[in-house]
């Protein structure tokens, strides 16, 4: 899908992520999918789902779209983007990767929800940066 890919997960990096997105999309004037992803849990190698996960995405897209609408009521009406908001079930950076196979543009947060603080960049942004195959843009996080 053409335009920008933003990945959100609830953290404050992701809204940081959220907000250069939905700016860069309204400048570009490009459609906006802002992506959420319910983690599957893997079993001997191979992703699983449960039962609730459905209700656990349709919670994680609801989310998704109350903090996109927020982000957007900053932004003039005749200058928004047009958003889509999907929330799927898989692993954060192949969900994200898969979401922009042709897209302009990947971003992400430095570090999502994850412990590791003291790290640069988390699990997710690592990954989508060395196997995306478009550019991608990392938000950093705020100087503590």
């Amino acid at each position: 899908m053409p335009g920008i890919i933003v990945g959100i997960d609830g953290s404050g990096h992701a809204r940081d992520a959220l907000e250069w997105a939905v700016n860069e999309a309204a400048i570009r004037h490009t459609p906006l999918t802002v992506l959420t992803v319910n983690q599957t849990v893997t079993g001997w190698g191979v992703p699983m789902s449960y039962p609730g996960d459905e209700e656990l995405m349709e919670k994680a897209r609801k989310a998704a779209e109350e903090e996109t609408e927020v982000v957007l009521e900053k932004i003039a009406a005749e200058s928004r983007p047009s958003v889509t908001v999907k929330a799927v079930t898989g692993l954060p950076g192949e969900a994200l990767m898969n979401a922009a196979a042709d897209a302009d543009m990947i971003v992400v947060g430095s570090r999502g929800a994850g412990g590791f603080k003291r790290l640069l960049m988390g699990s997710v942004s690592t990954q989508v940066t060395h196997h995306a195959h478009c550019p991608v843009v990392v938000i950093p996080a705020d100087r503590d």
